[in-house]
């Protein structure tokens, strides 16, 4: 398994497409966001798939946003990401030819123990958001349009306030551990999922500030891009990492993952429930 950069991307997919057929393409481009790559579910998902399935899965980690433009440009073959609302957008416009349900976990809002802005006693995350604006304390945003961003911003927007030109409010452009470090170096406020901060909490100075609100449920789901938009698009092979990560063998996985080696499971398997379930809209 790799993780390309993208300033090597449009390289690789330029001879992926080159060589990719139809009838004959054992090669699988799958773009994912950083999350599932940082808390180690691929590593744990993607043998297991090539395996069972015979496919050799070259990922791209990246923003939700990021893979989802990937998608509208033909660059990927599947698709695994939890922004909700851009999804079903990228759906909307045909992009995309099938979107499942695959899991959740949730976001926590993490930061130093000393915890400047008492988000400890706060009752919403809203509230949370709101005491660190009027504190003006560090918060460390990913800034990169992906899931995790697009919550933060319909979190600020809940609250009634803009932080984007406050000196506090800091933008990485990079993916959750890159942003988790920071924070920890900064000793900033950061909204995470929790998988990957669990996954990267031995090695911050950052502890779980603010958690358990319903708004910050984090779903996710695996998009199968439109060959009809696309023909190079490896249709197959899309279909079967998305019928395997949906399977009772990929949701065990998802399930056990994380139990381990940190007591609790870092995502929920959910292929057998719909998205009213969860309560999306």
């Amino acid at each position: 398994m790799k993780k390309f950069l993208l300033p090597v991307l449009i390289i690789f997919l330029l001879n992926l497409t080159a060589c990719n057929t139809k009838s004959q393409n054992s090669n699988l481009l799958l773009v994912s966001t950083t999350s599932t790559q940082d808390s180690g579910l691929l590593d744990a998902l993607l043998p297991a798939f090539e395996k069972e399935a015979g496919y050799s899965v070259q990922l791209v980690a990246v923003g939700s946003g990021q893979a989802l433009k990937l998608g509208e440009e033909g660059n990927a073959d599947v698709i695994l990401l939890h922004s909700p609302t851009a999804e079903k957008d990228f759906m909307d416009k045909g992009f995309g030819m099938d979107r499942r349900l695959v899991m959740h976990n949730d976001f926590v809002i993490v930061g130093p123990d000393s915890d400047p802005a008492s988000l400890r006693t706060q009752l919403t995350a809203v509230d949370s958001f709101k005491v660190i604006f009027s504190s003006a304390s560090t918060f460390i945003s990913r800034g990169d349009q992906s899931g995790t961003h697009a919550k933060e911003l319909a979190l600020w927007k809940s609250a009634g306030l803009d932080p984007a030109n406050q000196s506090w409010h800091l933008e990485t452009g990079q993916g959750q551990g890159a942003t988790l470090n920071i924070a920890s170096e900064k000793q900033g406020y950061a909204l995470t999922d929790r998988a990957t901060f669990l996954a990267y909490q031995a090695n911050l100075d950052l502890v779980i500030l603010f958690e358990n609100d319903a708004v910050l449920l984090n779903v996710y789901h695996v998009i199968t891009v439109n060959p009809e938009k696309w023909p190079h698009v490896n249709i197959e092979g899309a279909k079967a990492f998305a019928d395997f990560i949906t399977s009772q063998a990929g949701q065990d996985i998802i399930r056990e993952f994380g139990v381990k080696e940190y007591g609790e499971p870092l995502f929920f398997p959910d292929a057998d429930k719909t998205d009213a379930d969860l309560g999306l809209q």
